[in-house]
């Protein structure tokens, strides 16, 4: 059916186009930065890993530069790499220009998606445009934390401070895709709409797609709708709706959330949050009992009590998480306190119910108070929206960053020597170029965690030899050293001299930054070693065993006189030459994975492949000269996954059609 001018939807589009603009003018020299004065910031991390896949196109397998190296699905969700690596493929732009033009189209989509939210459930066009413009000014949060008040400079929201100072762009798109998600699953829950089920699929899959902190966020607000729903219409057939939503969006990423990605990140954790504690699940169950209890008592069978059960739910169990993390420990999982911004929207959501229902009095003094509320909560805004785009200042000298200097210097006179980067030249070390590292910029995407030890250990212990043979046993043949006159941001050498005198210099810039070469026996990540002496060493664990380190660093460093010559022949191919004897096997400094194998190139022979006591590779041969071909083969689970996605695609777009013609 043709909207009629002035019709609700007329004016849904034409709120919903206005609001984005507005946003996009209050940010606007983040649409046109490359690089910004925000150079300690991990949005190094995001455009490094999409200049990687745009120079890798369409989909590495492996990613060796970080780690010992790791599989490329499990750095970070997919969706925010390809955008930011097909913008600056396909329009060519700086990738550093692509990721801030999606992250500032998708903050600016969030806002608006706040209004489109609030429109379509509350349906009060004067409440939907204020919870927009808060949305885009205020941070109520900043009333109970005032660590992050005086964090925010001009009191600038935190959901921006996060995208701009912090680089949080994966989680920020996220969180912008949070209302369009929710209200796609409304509409899709309330009735049956086939556009709408296609619709709230997608936006779900492409939220996951882009950060799990969003995820989570989505996790927890995903049922309250859905008991909101329930509880104020009792309408059965919205559990069944309900029902279809996530395994659409599940399939439709089911190509790469596969069983070891799930496995990985929860593994790797401990690397990027704290842990959980016990208490904390059972107070947030006996919150949810209480909850559902009162929404049961007060709103069952009222369904223009729907917006407010849903909004006080949302606003409940975000207070919980965030506000009882920082004043008491409360902890389920994750870092709490990175979802800030989520719970600036729901106490926006909640002040604007409040303020509805004390302008429904209709009495000239509740009016007035309501005004008065408002007037007041902007005027706190005034100072940013007066300066709001002194926020975001672009840095056109960043050639002369230290970041950019050294790596360009490690890409000219080392190229493919994997090296130890810490702080901020870690951060930007492959945002300009293919540099192999013992760190990289996702931890938790490591796969493994022995590297992560190697290097805290080199970075915080002041010994020279331990931090030697760590170097050693994983194939690094440089380190970068900042000390306290260094320009470099983070200075995280707890000893930055201690290689003085000890490891011979290639680079001194004589301004704090010293390059040294790491003594290696031969360049090549692999080496000849004694079976035994390897093969019979304890698993090294989260806490350094220096006695394996010394005996495995010596097995690799003074074992046979026999060179093993490996060489890359891309991401996912490895040749390997060596002479074997009885007794004798090949170790590989590249992080073990079940899907890399060994074959022979002179008789397709299968070599067998075990990870070593550092989670390095350990192939068994027998004697003789051999030429080895080392391939990384795309995992069962992916391939299945594919075919899922595929299959719940076309599901959706069926879904889509009947509802178009609908």
């Amino acid at each position: 059916m043709k909207a009629e001018p002035g019709s609700p939807r007329n004016s849904l589009l034409l709120d919903f186009t206005l609001i984005f603009l507005l946003t996009a003018a209050l940010i606007w020299p983040l649409f046109k930065a490359k690089y910004t004065d925000k150079w300690a910031s991990i949005e190094a991390t995001f455009i490094a890993d999409a200049r990687f896949l745009k120079e890798h196109w369409p989909h590495p397998q492996w990613q060796p530069l970080w780690y010992g190296g790791t599989r490329f699905d499990y750095i970070y969700p997919p969706a925010l790499r390809y955008g930011t690596a097909a913008l600056a493929k396909f329009y060519p732009m700086t990738e550093a220009r692509a990721y801030h033009l999606y992250t500032a189209f998708f903050y600016c989509l969030g806002i608006a998606g706040v209004y489109l939210f609030v429109r379509l459930t509350c349906g009060s066009r004067g409440a939907s445009w204020l919870a927009a413009a808060a949305a885009a000014l205020l941070s109520p949060s900043f009333l109970f934390l005032p660590a992050f008040r005086g964090d925010a400079w001009l009191r600038h929201p935190t959901r921006l401070g996060a995208l701009v100072r912090y680089g949080e762009g994966p989680h920020m798109t996220a969180f912008a895709l949070l209302p369009i998600a929710l209200v796609a699953s409304y509409l899709a829950i309330r009735q049956r709409r086939p556009l709408m089920t296609a619709a709230a699929a997608l936006s779900c899959a492409l939220l996951v797609s882009n950060n799990f902190y969003g995820a989570t966020a989505l996790a927890i607000c995903f049922p309250i709708l859905v008991w909101s729903l329930w509880i104020t219409h009792l309408d059965r057939g919205i559990w069944l709706r309900a029902l279809v939503i996530p395994p659409l969006a599940y399939g439709l990423t089911a190509w790469w959330l596969v069983p070891s990605y799930f496995r990985v990140t929860m593994h790797n954790m401990s690397l990027v949050s704290s842990p959980g504690n016990t208490w904390s699940i059972w107070v947030a169950l006996t919150v949810m009992a209480v909850y559902t209890f009162a929404t049961v008592r007060w709103a069952r069978g009222r369904p223009g009590a729907f917006y407010i059960v849903f909004v006080a739910g949302f606003a409940l169990f975000f207070t919980l998480n965030v506000l009882g993390n920082d004043y008491f420990g409360f902890r389920v999982i994750g870092e709490p306190l990175r979802m800030v911004p989520e719970l600036d929207l729901a106490l926006i959501l909640l002040a604007g119910v409040l303020l509805g229902q004390l302008w429904n009095r209709g009495s000239s003094l509740s009016r007035a108070a309501a005004v008065a509320i408002v007037l007041i909560s902007f005027a706190t805004a005034a100072p940013y929206a007066r300066r709001a785009w002194k926020i975001i200042v672009p840095d056109p000298h960043w050639e002369d960053r230290i970041e950019y200097r050294l790596t360009q210097w490690m890409a000219t006179n080392l190229p493919g020597v994997r090296t130890m980067a810490t702080g901020s030249v870690r951060f930007w070390y492959n945002a300009w170029y293919d540099l192999p590292q013992i760190g990289g910029g996702s931890e938790q995407g490591t796969l493994n965690q022995v590297a992560g030890v190697a290097y805290l250990h080199i970075a915080n212990d002041p010994g020279v030899e331990s931090s030697v043979h760590w170097m050693q046993a994983f194939g690094l043949d440089a380190i970068i050293v900042h000390d306290e006159k260094s320009r470099e941001i983070y200075h995280d050498y707890v000893n930055p001299r201690k290689f003085a005198n000890v490891l011979p210099v290639v680079f001194d810039n004589h301004q704090g930054d010293i390059i040294y070469r790491v003594p290696r026996r031969y360049p090549d990540l692999a080496r000849v070693v004694e079976t035994a002496r390897v093969g019979s060493l304890p698993a090294m664990g989260p806490v350094a065993d220096l006695n394996t380190l010394r005996t495995y660093a010596e097995a690799l460093e003074k074992g046979p006189e026999s060179r093993a010559v490996a060489t890359w022949k891309g991401l996912n191919h490895m040749r390997i030459e060596a002479d074997i004897t009885d007794g004798q096997s090949l170790v590989v400094q590249v992080a073990y994975d079940p899907y890399w194998f060994a074959r022979s190139i002179g008789n397709s022979s299968m070599f067998t492949i075990r990870k070593d006591a550092l989670g390095q590779m350990l192939i068994e041969l027998p004697p003789g000269r051999h030429e080895i071909e080392l391939f990384f083969a795309t995992p069962p689970e992916n391939m299945v996954g594919g075919v899922v996605t595929v299959l719940t695609a076309l599901i959706v777009i069926v879904l889509a059609g009947l509802g178009w013609r609908r």
